[in-house]
């Protein structure tokens, strides 16, 4: 008990020694802090050559305890350039520390300097002129009470701009906290450096390296002021998951030259890509690998605004596995040898990157290839590839957007060599070499914007130079064969260039084409309502691509788009600036035959087409089912037969999405339409006021010819006769007009012979109708409305005009009879003709 006592008595004494002494140094502090404060700028001023802006200064013993500090407070220090005052730094603080037992001796010595929250730009000048030296040595010797012996430099939270427009280069880095320790051993200066930063980005003569990298540093190197000479002791550098040894010597006494070693410890693929150029190793950024993967480089040269070091790396791997860590797919026992070099030059122009030798297997099928990458500022590029590849495999482990699945096998054997800006300036170019073949075995795919898979394709694809030669490439769409022969122009300018063209010339042929099917654009597209109120599952897309070119020759057995159906389709189909053009297609359709020429425009946001076709005896029932009644259900399929012959001119509008624009479609249709028969159409069925209602129910024609005229969405049917095979109705004549809003106006003129026998007049009450046997009355009649809602009445307009013809006709023979003329012999007296209203 007595001993516990005694330990907290000792305790207490100590932290109140400790209290106390701190309690006098914070005193002190606070009576000398404003000497401190003015010893500091005196000395201060005598180094410093710029301006320097400081908001506050005060010295503090708890900022950096147990060192004391003279903080200033957001500092601008302009940069070192005559006649400018852009800021070479900006912190929030600057801490100088020195030792507590400072104070006791009066001597002030500042140890270490803290530089916090803040940017450096440090710049070389094109004119080789440098920014960053504001600090200049005093004309006498520190013989103060202050006095800077800096043993250490830390950097926290500080962005450092390094750029040199003489070399074009540029350093980017985010230093979160890095700290430098310095000690004397005359004539050296050894530096410890230990920390932590992100490189933003380290842009080499327009090669860009370590990009959002972040890297631990830990480095020791002696820097002999006299010989200007800094040894680099082995040191160590790790950039995200890499580790990499350095070391060697940096003479700076005229020029800088520079003699450094690298090697990779614990290495893998991600060593390699951090290392080298991103634009040569960016598609692969994402790899991991597993297995015997090596590198080393060196560094060695001459550094100035005029020359470039040499930096030679080589590197490889034996038995080694790659792959992406969000996909299973793995390239396995892969080998290979390969090297970087800034070349003879040492620059962009003569940097190369090479593949040598690569072997290795996907899913146990083996394949092999090299690959060189020369001259960085205008590529070469010569490349391999032998394969037997697994399609689903591949897309495993290099996936592409648009294509969601595959499967199925592909065998390559491809070859490139040549000029990639030469390729972009002219893919047909003589500089241009590519060679190859790529076989399809039952190949599938699926792609994003489509819905529909490729199915069972095989063929062979054969690489001359920059064209594509198609052989008995065959396979399904949905439920669509085809089986394609024919040639690909400019097909690799248009797989890896931008806005190049591809040209299609081939043979088509199918024995099913579903356009239905084909038409259906996504699953995101609208869907379509069709006129019989069912909703289409797809919406129909129609969009040309600008840069491709089509020239096919088409053989179709079976076609089907909604209802209709033809055969034995045959024709060409052009396609060029968005164009879709055909000479002649030819189809046989709903029993009769189709022929077609014309042109799709989808060049603007509305889709023109200009055609002319030509039907020849199809069955106007069946032509009537396949296209859905045209829309409108007052005269349908089940109304009228007959076989139909016509010529149609027409200029249609379409959305992208295949709705049309009515407003704007016009059409003239010249038709002839032999043997019909009007089915229990619902407007003659009204007239039974005056003929049976089975006579009107089945009304047979033996033919009508007409032109018919669309235009601002409204059918004109010019007046018209048509010949009916029942002796009452041997010549009825029609003409009017239908919109598309189903509202119509028709006007007929039907004559009676022996109506009066057929229904017992209204009148007869009040006598005997008189009639002849030649007498043939006429009936005529307007029918107006909607198609579920219209009117049948009486015309009274050409009534009225009818009746004043004939007043006319009869004055003229009663001034004839009173002059004595004698009345022309007629074989039949026609009497005034009956009009009937109901």
């Amino acid at each position: 008990m007595g001993k516990t006592k005694k330990v907290a008595r000792y305790f207490f004494f100590v932290m109140g020694g400790l209290v106390l002494v701190a309690g006098l140094a914070a005193g002190t502090i606070y009576l000398y802090q404003d000497k401190i404060i003015q010893l500091f700028i005196t000395e201060a001023n005598k180094h410093i050559k710029t301006k320097v802006a400081v908001e506050k200064i005060d010295v503090s013993l708890w900022e950096k305890f147990p060192q004391v500090a003279i903080s200033l407070q957001n500092v601008e220090i302009t940069e070192a350039v005559p006649g400018s005052t852009a800021p070479l730094a900006k912190l929030k603080n600057i801490h100088s520390t020195f030792s507590l037992w400072d104070l006791v001796w009066g001597e002030y010595r500042i140890r270490e300097i803290y530089l916090e929250e803040g940017e450096v730009h440090v710049k070389v000048l094109s004119n080789g002129e440098v920014n960053y030296l504001f600090y200049q040595s005093a004309d006498t010797a520190q013989t103060g009470k202050l006095s800077f012996d800096l043993q250490g430099i830390t950097l926290r939270k500080v962005h450092v701009l390094y750029v040199d427009a003489p070399l074009q280069q540029r350093y980017d880095v985010q230093a979160h906290l890095m700290k430098a320790a310095l000690t004397l051993e005359e004539p050296l200066v050894n530096i410890k450096l230990k920390g932590n930063a992100r490189v933003n980005t380290i842009r080499l003569a327009g090669n860009e390296y370590l990009k959002q990298k972040e890297l631990t540093l830990g480095s020791q190197l002696s820097v002999d002021a006299e010989r200007k000479h800094v040894a680099l002791q082995p040191s160590e550098l790790r950039v995200g998951k890499a580790q990499y040894q350095f070391g060697g010597t940096i003479d700076y006494a005229n020029k800088t030259h520079l003699d450094l070693a690298l090697e990779g410890k614990n290495t893998d693929v991600q060593s390699l890509v951090a290392l080298l150029p991103r634009q040569a190793t960016q598609s692969f950024a994402q790899y991991q690998s597993q297995g015997d993967v090596y590198f080393k480089g060196t560094v060695t040269g001459e550094a100035s605004h005029k020359k470039s070091p040499a930096i030679q790396v080589s590197f490889g791997c034996r038995q080694a596995s790659f792959f992406h860590p969000e996909y299973q797919e793995k390239l396995e026992q892969v080998s290979f040898t390969g090297r970087f070099s800034n070349g003879t030059l040492r620059n962009s122009q003569t940097s190369v990157v090479e593949l040598r030798n690569i072997k290795g297997q996907l899913r146990g099928k083996p394949f092999s290839g090299e690959f060189v990458y020369a001259n960085f500022l205008n590529p070469d590029v010569q490349a391999k590839l032998k394969a037997d590849l697994d399609v689903a495999h591949v897309f495993g482990l290099f996936p592409v957007k648009e294509v969601k699945n595959g499967s199925g096998r592909a065998l390559v054997d491809f070859s490139f060599a040549g000029n990639l800006r030469a390729f972009k300036a002219n893919p047909r170019g003589a500089g241009i070499s590519t060679s190859g073949e790529v076989q399809l075995q039952n190949v599938s795919l699926l792609f994003s914007q489509h819905p529909l898979p490729f199915k069972g394709v095989q063929g062979t694809f054969q690489v001359r130079r920059n064209d594509v030669a198609i052989s008995d490439l065959k396979g399904t769409i949905g439920e669509t064969d085809f089986l394609v022969n024919g040639f690909l122009k400019n097909a690799l300018g248009y797989l890896f260039l931008d806005n190049q063209r591809l040209r299609v010339e081939a043979d088509f042929k199918t024995r099913y084409l579903n356009l239905d099917q084909l038409l259906a654009a996504s699953t995101t597209a609208p869907p379509v309502k069709r006129p019989s109120g069912k909703v289409d599952a797809y919406g129909y897309a129609l969009n040309m691509p600008a840069h491709l070119e089509l020239d096919i020759n088409a053989a179709v057995t079976s076609l089907k788009f909604r209802r209709f159906k033809a055969k034995q389709l045959h024709g060409n189909v052009r396609l060029q600036n968005q164009v879709i053009s055909s000479p002649n297609i030819a189809m046989q359709v709903v029993g009769g035959r189709f022929q077609v020429q014309g042109s799709v425009d989808a060049r603007q946001p509305l889709i023109k087409i200009n055609s002319t076709a030509n039907i020849q005896d199809i069955k106007v029932d069946s032509l009537f089912y396949a296209f859905e009644d045209f829309g409108q259900a007052f005269i349908t399929q089940r109304h009228l037969h007959g076989t139909l012959t016509a010529r149609i001119e027409s200029e249609l509008f379409f959305d992208h999405h295949l709705n049309a624009r009515e407003d704007l479609m016009q059409a003239e249709i010249n038709t002839t339409l032999r043997d019909g028969q009007l089915l229990n159409w619902a407007p003659l069925q009204k007239m039974s006021t005056f003929i049976s209602r089975g006579e009107l129910a089945n009304l047979r024609f033996s033919e009508i010819k007409n032109n018919f005229y669309i235009q601002d969405r409204t059918i004109y049917i010019p007046e018209m006769e048509i010949k009916s095979s029942t002796s009452r109705f041997n010549n009825i004549t029609l003409s009017g007009m239908h919109t598309f809003d189903q509202q119509m106006d028709y006007k007929l003129k039907i004559p009676l012979s022996g109506a009066t026998k057929a229904k017992r007049d209204k009148d007869e009450r009040f006598g005997v109708i008189a009639t002849t046997a030649t007498a043939s009355p006429n009936l005529f009649l307007t029918i107006k409305g909607r198609e579920g809602n219209f009117k049948v009445a009486y015309d009274q307009e050409r009534v009225k005009a009818k009746i004043a013809a004939d007043l006319k006709t009869e004055k003229q023979e009663l001034k004839e009879l009173f002059q004595g003329k004698k009345k022309e012999e007629k074989k039949a007296v026609k009497p005034t003709t009956e009009y009937f209203d109901f």
